[in-house]
C-alpha cells in the first residue's frame, strides 16, 4: 500500500512504524473473510481492510470525524486477521495508533467518556472491583434474569500449597479474576507443585493495564505496566524462571510490555525482559513432563475448548492448551468456527454489546453443538462472559487439572 504520511506524523517513531505497517498491506481483502464484525455487520468499514484505510487517510492529513472513531471502537482486537493475513500485516499495533490519535482529534460525547472512566476507575482495583461484586452477590436473587444472569456465584479458593522447590515461578494474579474465579490461580499453583515448580505472587502487582489501555487510558495502562515490572524485578535478578499467566488476555498484554514501553528509557529494557520471561500457563505445561500428574479423568465426559483470541491470535497458541488435555485423556469436542471471538474482548462486552452479544451466541451454539458436559477456556474475560447465558458450566481448563 503506498503511504504519504502527513508532516505531523511522519518523521515520529508512530509515523515509522505505521508507514511499515501500511507499506505491508496489499489490499487482499482476506481478513474480511475471519472478521467477526464484517460477518456480523456486512460494512467494509467494519472490518480490517476498511479500518486500515480509515487510519491511512487520517495519516495522510484527512479529516478525522466520529465516524472514524465509531468505526475503530467497534474492532473486538481479536487479531484474527493477523492469522489470515498472508503479508503478515501488524493490524493491531497500526489500530493501536490510530485510536490513539483518533482520541486525541475527536472529543467522545459524555455518554461515551462517562462508561469508559468508571470502568477505568473499577475493573483494575480488586479492593474496589471485589466489593462491588459482593454486593451484587448478595443481591442476586433479587435482580432481574438478566443481570442475575451476569453476576456469577461466589467461589471459594482450594489450597495454594507453601513455595518449597528449587524452580520458582512468578503468576500474575489479575484483577477481577482473584474475585470471579479465585482458584485459578490456586489450581495452577498446585499443578506446578506436583511438578517440582512453585507458584507465587508478587507483592504490589496487579492489574496488567490492557482495561485502562483498551478504554481511552493509554497511560493509566503504561503506570500499570511500570508497576508491574517494578513489582517483579527484585524476583527477576534472583533468578526467577518464568512469569506464568493463566488469562491469556492478561498474557498478550504483558508480552508487548516491552514495546508498549519501548520508548521510556527508564523501563526499556526491563519490559523486554519481562515481556521474554511471560508464558501462558500452556506454554509452561508443554514443555513439562506431565505424566507426573494424576489427573482424575472421567469416563464419558465431553469438554468442548474455547480458545480465547488473545491465546490463538495474540499470543500465537492455537492448539497448545487442546494437545494438553487430550494427551491427558480428556474427550475434546470439536467446535465449529473456532477461530472466531466470542465477543469478550475485555470492556469490548460492556462497550459494545448490540455486536458483542450476537457473537457470544453464535459461539455458544458452536461450543455447545457437540453436547459437551463442559466447556473451558483460557482466560476470565471469556469465561465469565459465557457463563452468564450458557446452559453448560463454563470453567478455566487447568481447573481440570488441579
Amino acid at each position: 500500500m503506498q503511504t504519504a504520511l502527513a508532516d505531523y506524523i511522519r518523521d515520529t517513531p508512530k509515523g515509522h512504524e505505521a508507514d511499515h505497517i501500511l507499506r505491508s498491506c496489499v489490499h487482499c481483502g482476506f481478513c474480511n473473510a475471519t472478521c467477526p464484525t464484517y460477518q456480523l455487520l456486512g460494512d467494509e468499514l467494519d472490518g480490517p481492510r476498511g479500518r486500515i484505510y480509515l487510519i491511512k487517510q487520517m495519516l495522510e492529513g484527512n479529516a478525522v470525524s466520529a465516524h472514524t472513531l465509531t468505526h475503530l471502537d467497534r474492532c473486538l482486537t481479536c487479531r484474527n486477521c493477523e492469522t489470515t493475513c498472508p503479508s503478515g500485516v501488524r493490524y493491531g499495533a497500526l489500530l493501536e495508533i490510530g485510536r490513539e490519535l483518533t482520541e486525541q482529534e475527536i472529543r467522545r460525547p459524555w455518554a461515551q467518556r462517562l462508561p469508559r472512566w468508571l470502568l477505568r476507575q473499577i475493573i483494575p482495583y480488586p479492593a474496589r472491583f471485589t466489593p462491588l461484586l459482593r454486593i451484587g452477590q448478595v443481591l442476586r436473587p433479587l435482580l432481574p434474569a438478566a443481570l442475575r444472569r451476569a453476576v456469577p456465584t461466589r467461589q471459594q479458593r482450594g489450597v495454594w500449597p507453601v513455595p518449597r522447590h528449587a524452580r520458582t515461578m512468578l503468576v500474575l494474579e489479575g484483577c477481577v479474576q482473584p474475585a470471579l474465579a479465585p482458584d485459578i490461580n490456586a489450581a495452577a499453583a498446585r499443578v506446578l507443585d506436583r511438578l517440582g515448580i512453585s507458584l507465587i505472587a508478587a507483592p504490589g502487582a496487579g492489574c496488567c493495564g490492557a482495561a485502562s489501555h483498551h478504554t481511552s487510558g493509554a497511560e493509566d495502562g503504561l503506570d500499570f505496566a511500570r508497576r508491574n515490572i517494578d513489582a517483579w524485578w527484585p524476583f527477576l535478578e534472583q533468578g526467577i524462571e518464568a512469569i506464568a499467566m493463566t488469562a491469556s488476555g492478561c498474557g498478550v498484554h504483558v508480552k508487548e510490555y516491552g514495546h508498549l514501553l519501548r520508548d521510556d528509557p527508564a523501563y526499556t529494557d526491563k519490559a523486554r525482559r519481562v515481556s521474554a520471561l511471560t508464558k501462558d500457563i500452556s506454554e509452561i505445561l508443554a514443555k513439562e513432563d506431565l505424566s507426573k500428574l494424576s489427573v482424575n479423568v472421567q469416563p464419558g465426559r465431553e469438554i468442548a475448548f474455547q480458545s480465547p483470541c488473545s491465546l490463538q491470535h495474540g499470543q500465537k497458541l492455537a492448539g497448545v492448551v487442546e494437545s494438553i488435555l487430550r494427551g491427558l485423556g480428556f474427550h475434546l469436542t470439536t467446535v465449529p468456527d473456532a477461530h472466531l471471538c466470542c465477543g469478550s474482548a475485555g470492556t469490548y462486552s460492556i462497550l459494545q454489546p448490540s455486536i458483542s452479544h450476537p457473537l457470544r451466541v453464535r459461539k455458544l451454539t458452536a461450543l455447545q453443538s457437540g453436547s459437551p458436559d463442559l466447556i473451558v477456556t483460557a482466560n476470565i474475560g471469556c469465561l465469565a462472559h459465557l457463563a452468564a447465558d450458557s446452559s453448560v458450566p463454563v470453567r478455566h481448563w487447568v481447573e481440570l487439572l488441579g
